[in-house]
């Protein structure tokens, strides 16, 4: 009997594109849903539950009556202005359960679904409306974070492609093109600390891109930016791959600290270990059946109160990894962005991002002005091919362009 030829779940397989996009779209419909519901006075809590009841409901919708794994690659959560990572309370912690959104507050909503183990994760940062934007335009220092963060995120996106990829002219200059080394990861925060600086702001200490696979968002690679004590990127992008690509800058100083917030994120690990409690081996069990190795949050279990106990020995075994709550060191607002990426012969494709922001939204003196960024941020992420946008009428405005409107729109505010 011939043996089963093996599955190829490689980006050559067009069958792993079409789960990843399909994953994406549906992670963009909810982000859009659940940012229109980040309004004064919202519960953190409820926006997550409804978040996630969202997300089953719409990827119940897909590969129906296929066999293929399908779920949650990353549970609804909401973090408030200072918090660095992905928030979501209990409802059994009261105190947590009650926070609410603030007027003013910078707001980070990270989600997204997975089919047949491909993830697609997104997280955008906005802006709770308050009386200082009521004509619907973002003041001063709100604006700067937004904008400090959107161009860091485009220019790590550029610097992602791989040397060469997307080289014109002569076949002389394409193969010198392609022959230069990867940029070093120091020198990528170099050239961000400059896009942040622009605004006065500071990358957000250890910001960490993973490479994706299947079951698998923290991969064997990592660009750490501006890296902390400890923490050390390695590998580079190369083409075939799909990234989780992580943009994180704070008004303040950048410095982070875990916060006395309980932690409720968690992910199963490769260890194994035979757990003594009763109560932990019942939940490590409901955990691999229902969200195998991707991230989840104690609230989605069926028994909240008796996960806060089973997990304990889980985390302490490191059966479990535990997300711990962490935040700015000053109390600053940070800004946060996620975007799930691919790496293919075209270059990069944004299969799961943030939406483009309105600059026209945007009052700020502020803009970039370094040669060398401008340049960078001129160039495309991938090659042309010829098809016509759907979204022709919102085209998007050169970086130089860009800037220079964001400086008249203030200008001609004053």
């Amino acid at each position: 009997m011939a043996e089963e030829a093996e599955t190829d779940y490689s980006l050559s397989n067009p069958d792993t594109l079409t789960k990843y996009k399909t994953a994406a779209q549906i992670s963009h419909k909810v982000l859009e849903t659940v940012t229109g519901w980040c309004v004064e006075g919202e519960k953190i809590l409820s926006l997550c539950e409804r978040g996630d009841k969202l997300l089953e409901d719409e990827i119940a919708k897909v590969y129906k009556g296929k066999k293929i794994l399908k779920g949650i690659s990353h549970p609804c959560t909401v973090s408030p202005s200072s918090f660095v990572t992905p928030y979501t309370p209990l409802s059994s912690d009261a105190e947590e359960a009650a926070t609410v959104l603030k007027p003013g507050e910078v707001i980070k909503i990270q989600l997204g679904a997975q089919i047949d183990g491909f993830g697609a994760i997104v997280c955008d940062s906005i802006i709770i409306p308050s009386q200082e934007n009521e004509d619907d335009k973002l003041p001063g220092r709100q604006a700067d974070l937004l904008l400090a963060t959107h161009y860091a995120n485009e220019l790590l996106l550029r610097l992602m492609v791989p040397p060469g990829l997307l080289a014109t002219g002569t076949e002389e200059e394409k193969k010198k093109a392609g022959a230069e080394k990867p940029i070093s990861q120091g020198k990528i925060t170099q050239l961000l600390n400059k896009v942040v600086e622009s605004y006065n702001c500071k990358l957000v200490e250890s910001t960490t891109s993973w490479l994706f696979e299947r079951n698998e968002i923290e991969g064997k690679k990592k660009i750490v930016l501006a890296p902390g004590e400890g923490s050390k990127g390695e590998g580079v992008p190369e083409l075939g791959e799909v990234w989780g690509v992580e943009m994180g800058v704070s008004l303040g100083s950048g410095k982070v600290k875990t916060l006395e917030n309980r932690a409720t994120l968690h992910r199963r690990t490769a260890t194994q270990y035979g757990l003594s409690r009763p109560s932990s081996r019942q939940l490590l069990s409901a955990i691999v059946k229902r969200f195998g190795t991707f991230p989840f949050s104690l609230r989605q279990l069926d028994d909240e109160r008796g996960a806060k106990i089973g997990v304990v020995e889980c985390v302490r075994t490191n059966v479990l990894r535990q997300y711990e709550v962490v935040g700015e060191k000053d109390g600053a607002a940070v800004a946060r962005v996620f975007s799930t990426v691919s790496l293919t012969k075209n270059g990069l494709t944004r299969l799961a991002a943030p939406p483009t922001p309105d600059f026209k939204k945007y009052k700020t003196d502020k803009k970039i002005t370094d040669e060398e960024i401008l340049r960078i941020l001129e160039k495309p992420i991938a090659k042309s091919t010829g098809a016509k946008s759907k979204n022709k009428k919102k085209k998007k405005k050169p970086a130089k362009k860009a800037s220079e409107e964001e400086s008249g729109e203030s200008s001609a505010e004053d």
